[in-house]
């Protein structure tokens, strides 16, 4: 981590550098004593914070660590390849990103503001400092918490050990208490995808579901579980029954698209910014590929596919609408989940270029959702907003906090809950206790259902099956494509292909693999490891266990 600072100290200086007045104070002339004064600069550094929403803090990315989506190639996480690196980005940009925070919180002291004021930019400060110690936490459990600017490259809290994960979570709900506080409501921040009191309450609920079910499911020693989950609970209530300031979007497919991009979209909450929409593209825009990245690189599985319901809400396995065998690849779509047909193409939709036809870009299902026409034309220089936090994660984490914490849930908290997402993607069934009860299905996996298909590519996935502690199950499995027919493929496709599809009622290379013949076998059940042992935290780099004396410890199995 001293690397990390070094770099960090020589760049302190710049901080605010990020300021939208850099007329006002050139790189040249600037110099720490003389910045932190007034509310401009306060308001100048924490712009930082968006300047740098990358990767899972908003940047348009495609998580290949799960069964959810597969690229171009097997991914090392997935299949059990990865090693010990000698250092990461996720382990030093958050800290990157952590002492921006602790250095604004610090020096924010300084600024001739009213009280009301400073804590406002404090507020934003303390927000993204949970943020970013959570995404620690999740990858590599306990972690070294710095709560203070470092200077001094010699300091030596830069060779602390790891602090419990426990304690840094802690820390991560007190600053978004403060946030919560302090921040302005959604209808009131200075600059449209800053954050608000809406984002620190809803990250208290991604927050606190997480921890709950991972300290439960993991039987972890340290936290009380249901403690968690009424933080995640109370969080989700105010933001429902108290502020009322979220709704969800009327309309699924075109919430991915430019239609759902500002504060007329009621579900936005939290946003990254991109664009601007029209103008020419500069050096000043933020842009992405994201529509591109869709064609060249995503392939959605055959095994999410099945987890979608049937239009009589019982899954494949239940449900008499289900067509089996199958005849073509569209089969999968009839009597289903709209949320299917949303997120995935059909033959023939227009899709990349022209009417979609199976295998002619990916050998499993092409992402649709999200997919802008407009934007796949402009390579590198989309501009169609990320949501990091919607509405729908908090109404679906709201439904499994309390029936973990429970449980049991009401029909009316369902009703408000896994049944508004159902009626807004116009899915017919509903869920009811009854209905559960009738056809011998499981509450608590149906919320998970409802959350799986909901969140397709938003990379939630991976980190649901990691707190459920399903990852050694899921993982070391067949990953599966789509559904190979001749007559619906490009010419020589079959001939390409026809040695990696099931037959005999699913069959493949002498074992069971799924129950329907055709389906192209996107990687095998033995190319695929996931060892419970240390698979579900992550390595951490030798160089900071180097660079901290070896008071930083690698995490059990990694050694």
């Amino acid at each position: 981590m001293k690397k990390l600072y070094t770099y960090i100290a020589a760049s302190t200086l710049m901080l605010g550098v990020a300021s939208c007045n850099l007329d006002m104070m050139p790189e040249t002339t600037m110099t720490d004593a003389a910045f932190w004064n007034t509310e401009t600069d306060l308001r100048g550094a924490c712009n930082r914070f968006y300047q740098q929403m990358t990767g899972e803090l908003g940047g348009f990315s495609h998580d290949y660590r799960s069964d959810e989506l597969r690229g171009n190639s097997a991914n090392s996480t997935s299949d059990g390849s990865w090693t010990v690196p000698s250092t990461s980005g996720s382990w030093t940009d958050p800290y990157w990103r952590i002492f921006i925070s602790n250095n604004i919180l610090e020096k924010a002291q300084r600024a001739n503001v009213t009280e009301e004021v400073r804590n406002k930019y404090l507020a934003e400060a303390r927000f993204f400092r949970a943020f970013h110690y959570f995404e620690l936490v999740k990858k590599y459990g306990d972690v070294p918490m710095i709560m203070k600017a470092v200077n001094d490259t010699q300091d030596p809290i830069l060779e602390m050990p790891r602090t419990s994960r426990e304690e840094v979570i802690q820390q991560c709900y007190s600053d978004l208490d403060f946030a919560v506080e302090w921040l302005p409501d959604i209808d009131h921040v200075d600059t449209w995808g800053h954050v608000s009191r809406s984002a620190a309450l809803a990250l208290l609920v991604r927050i606190g579901l997480y921890e709950g079910t991972y300290i439960k499911y993991h039987s972890l020693e340290e936290g009380d579980y249901r403690a968690h989950l009424k933080k995640a609970i109370d969080a989700a209530d105010i933001m429902m029954h108290v502020d009322k300031k979220h709704d969800l979007y009327p309309d699924f497919e075109a919430l991915f698209t430019y239609d759902g991009e500002g504060r007329q979209n009621r579900e936005n909450v939290f946003v990254r910014i991109y664009g601007p929409n029209e103008a020419p593209v500069n050096t000043n825009n933020q842009t992405h590929s994201n529509s591109r990245q869709m064609e060249n690189t995503v392939t959605v599985t055959r095994n999410m596919v099945d987890y979608f319901l049937y239009t009589d809400g019982l899954p494949r396995e239940k449900s008499p609408l289900r067509i089996s065998p199958e005849q073509g690849f569209d089969d999968v779509f009839e009597n289903r989940d709209p949320r299917l047909g949303m997120t995935v193409y059909r033959t023939g939709e227009e899709g990349y270029k022209g009417a979609y036809i199976p295998f002619s870009f990916r050998n499993g299902y092409n992402l649709k959702k999200g997919f802008i026409m407009k934007d796949w034309s402009n390579l590198n220089a989309e501009a169609v907003d990320k949501m990091v936090i919607r509405y729908a994660e908090v109404l679906i984490s709201y439904a499994e906090a309390l029936y973990e914490y429970n449980g049991n849930i009401t029909d009316g908290q369902l009703d408000e809950t896994v049944n508004a997402l159902r009626r807004r993607a116009g899915m017919p069934a509903m869920l009811t206790n009854a209905f559960v009860a009738a056809n011998g299905l499981d509450m608590l996996e149906e919320i998970r259902r409802e959350r799986t298909v909901e969140f397709i590519d938003e990379n939630k996935r991976y980190d649901d099956i990691i707190r459920w502690k399903i990852a050694e199950k899921v993982l070391p499995a067949y990953l599966l494509g789509a559904r190979l027919s001749a007559k619906e493929v490009e010419s020589g496709k079959v001939d390409e292909l026809k040695n990696r599809i099931t037959l005999n009622g699913g069959m493949y290379n002498g074992k069971k693999v799924c129950d329907e013949d055709s389906i192209y076998v996107l990687e095998l059940a033995e190319d695929r490891r996931f060892d419970p042992d240390k698979d579900y935290l992550y390595p951490v780099p030798l160089q900071e266990i180097t660079l901290s004396g070896n008071n930083v410890t690698q995490n059990p199995g990694w050694e």
